[in-house]
């Protein structure tokens, strides 16, 4: 029995069609069960990036590391063949990076700078018709890179420094001020009570002489001299003297009253 020839195209067809969708399945399963992970996820220059592989069989012919987006010779970084004695060969775009890869599909990228950022790609061949695909991006930052952020409390630190140093310059101005003024009143003060006070008045002291001396009555009537007879109202009357008779004694007698001796009249006696 023979088949019609519009049935046997039909089923080519159909055939053909589910190799392609059995094809696309595999590759798309292939892609889906690799993952890379970053470790650090953000890594800063100068630090080393571990490119983890995730879900590579345990066998496996090789696996090639890419930087960039198109897989081909410019941009491969190295090729790992499992079983050799040297496995690594390095790619044209190694350049002068430090990569070292491991059996488990891994690479690790030491010292890693800023210029190392991009696409890493790697392809690990099962066999002639499988290859397992994954990519991931890596950005590396400059290390210690200061955020805007960071400067809002320096300066909030400067601007309460700026603040308090003002109030203390003005608040020791003030206090000089006040000083000053109290200073300069008090001086005032003193200047006038010192003006107002009397000096003391206080005994006058003879330093040459320190006896004490008593007067004594005199036991005869002093008569004073006629040379003090102008000193006399002469609204009083004098008394009268009795007559002088002519004699020597009488004479004697009227020098005696005219010229007296004090001697016998008054007595200075000093104290002890």
């Amino acid at each position: 029995m023979e088949i019609p020839m519009g049935t046997q195209g039909c089923f080519s067809k159909s055939l053909l069609l589910s190799a392609s969708i059995l094809v696309l399945w595999m590759l798309q399963g292939s892609q889906a069960a690799l993952h890379i992970q970053k470790i650090p996820e953000q890594p800063q220059k100068n630090q080393d990036l571990l490119l983890s592989v995730q879900g590579v069989p345990d066998t496996f012919q090789d696996f090639n590391w890419y930087l960039g987006e198109e897989m081909y010779g410019g941009t491969r970084l190295f090729t790992y063949i499992p079983g050799i004695q040297r496995p690594q060969r390095d790619g044209s775009a190694m350049g002068q990076r430090d990569i070292v890869g491991f059996p488990n599909g891994s690479m690790l990228l030491r010292r890693a700078q800023p210029t190392d950022s991009g696409t890493y790609q790697v392809a690990v061949t099962i066999n002639s018709e499988w290859t397992m695909k994954a990519k991931t991006e890596v950005q590396v930052a400059e290390k210690n890179k200061e955020l805007p952020s960071t400067h809002l409390p320096t300066n909030a630190g400067i601007l309460a420094a700026t603040i308090i140093g003002s109030l203390a310059a003005g608040a020791l101005l003030i206090s000089c001020i006040a000083y000053l003024l109290v200073t300069r009143n008090w001086k005032g003060q003193s200047h006038r009570m010192a003006t107002t006070e009397k000096p003391e008045l206080g005994p006058a002291h003879d330093a040459g002489d320190n006896n004490i001396y008593e007067v004594m009555p005199s036991p005869v009537l002093l008569v004073s001299p006629i040379s003090d007879m102008k000193s006399i109202n002469p609204a009083q009357p004098l008394s009268t003297l009795p007559p002088l008779q002519a004699g020597p004694e009488n004479h004697q007698y009227q020098q005696d009253l005219l010229n007296p001796d004090p001697a016998p009249y008054c007595q200075l006696v000093p104290t002890s």
